[in-house]
């Protein structure tokens, strides 16, 4: 008789065992989810911008960078996004446009061209923007680092190292400057490198004339001058 009962018994503690397993699992299963959501949300994000119809409002001729002039690049020649929403922001890229600004605006606008950047430096200093910075352009011939980057071109050629001047170098670096510290970006070689390390591309620009070393020491200063502005400012505003 005592066996018989300690049967019953044994079931109801193994019915016990299930329901605290199942209740376990849901538990988990909940907790599991919950992380899965919060892990998946800046990717569900992406896509929701990747959908036909989704997107941003837009200023016909507006730039990214003060003082910039808006000269639109052909659409064949990038791709509409809505960075970094879509895709994250984390390279500049350099390049050498391997002839003058105006042949460099005038292939950009080509829609038989294929690639374009988003900026181009003249050699005194002045800056074009071409493709708005949420947008992939076709520059880095490789489409993750297009979509990943911001691209800048500088009027010149690699072999001749005259072509890199003091107001270029220094426009160039507030530029970098300023895309650095609007995404995140930190300011080394890592992070801000050449059309040639790219991997599977063909190019050798900026080629071996660009100093970084001097690029670098003028992107920091600008991101610091900046940084001081800013400051400034701020202490203003609440005095």
């Amino acid at each position: 008789m005592k066996d018989e009962k300690a049967k019953p018994r044994g079931r109801r503690a193994k019915d016990a065992d299930r329901r605290m397993g199942r209740r376990t699992l849901l538990i988990g299963g909940a907790a599991a989810a919950v992380g899965t959501a919060v892990l998946a949300r800046d990717e569900l994000r992406r896509l929701w911008w990747r959908m036909p119809g989704m997107e941003k409002p837009r200023v016909d001729g507006a730039v990214d960078f003060r003082g910039a002039t808006w000269v639109a690049a052909s659409a064949a020649n990038w791709r509409r996004a809505d960075r970094p929403d879509d895709y994250g922001i984390d390279r500049v890229i350099i390049h050498v446009t391997q002839g003058s600004f105006a042949s460099a605006v005038r292939v950009f606008q080509d829609p038989g061209h294929g690639a374009a950047a988003h900026y181009i430096v003249r050699k005194d200093g002045h800056i074009t923007q071409m493709i708005r910075e949420l947008d992939v352009a076709f520059h880095a011939g490789n489409r993750e680092f297009n979509e990943r980057s911001v691209g800048i071109e500088h009027a010149g050629f690699v072999d001749r190292p005259e072509d890199f001047t003091d107001a270029m170098y220094a426009a160039s670096a507030r530029l970098t400057a300023r895309i650095c510290e609007r995404y995140g970006i930190p300011v080394d070689r890592e992070h801000i490198i050449g059309h040639v390390e790219i991997p599977g591309t063909d190019h050798t620009d900026p080629g071996p004339h660009w100093d970084w070393d001097r690029y670098l020491r003028l992107v920091r200063e600008a991101a610091e001058a900046s940084t001081s502005r800013g400051v400034a400012e701020a202490a203003t505003s609440t005095a």
